[in-house]
């Protein structure tokens, strides 16, 4: 009896210490893993960024348009369009104009662009522009600094 209890201790002891070791990771599967997440964010993360950018351009142009739509609804009120001067904020203050009937913009408040930039109104009395001034904040550019307008 005793013999039988002396190797079923010796049988439990090593399978213990075999399991044990078989829930480690050795170095070089460490090293293995490591590498594989080091190519994988590598491949993955320009990609990724493209796409940010990508999206806050598509952000940026669909509030432009939000914007002509409410300066479309501002000279249907008061049959023009807010002069250069007064420019954008026309749309959620009244600027003294017979027949302003807002605010024109959601909660009343002038939006930003998608870098948190403000928008531009130009009026030369032919044609009206809204206009982000892209990533850079700066007028002109190329890529993702270019200005964007509506």
């Amino acid at each position: 009896m005793r013999f039988s209890q002396l190797s079923l201790r010796s049988i439990r002891s090593r399978s213990k210490r075999r399991s044990a070791r078989a829930r480690g990771f050795s170095l070089v599967e460490m090293l293995v893993a490591v590498a594989i997440v080091g190519l994988l964010v590598g491949l993955v993360g320009p990609a990724a960024m493209r796409q940010l950018q990508a999206s806050r351009v598509n952000a940026t142009e669909a509030q432009i348009d939000q914007l002509r739509a409410a300066l479309d609804i501002f000279q249907i009120d008061t049959g023009r369009l807010p002069p250069e001067d007064v420019g954008l904020t026309a749309l959620v203050s009244d600027p003294g104009v017979p027949g302003w009937n807002g605010p024109y913009l959601r909660d009343g408040q002038m939006p930003q662009d998608a870098w948190g930039g403000a928008f531009l109104y130009r009026n030369d009395g032919n044609t009206v522009r809204v206009i982000s001034l892209g990533a850079d904040g700066q007028p002109g550019g190329e890529g993702r600094n270019a200005d964007i307008a509506g």
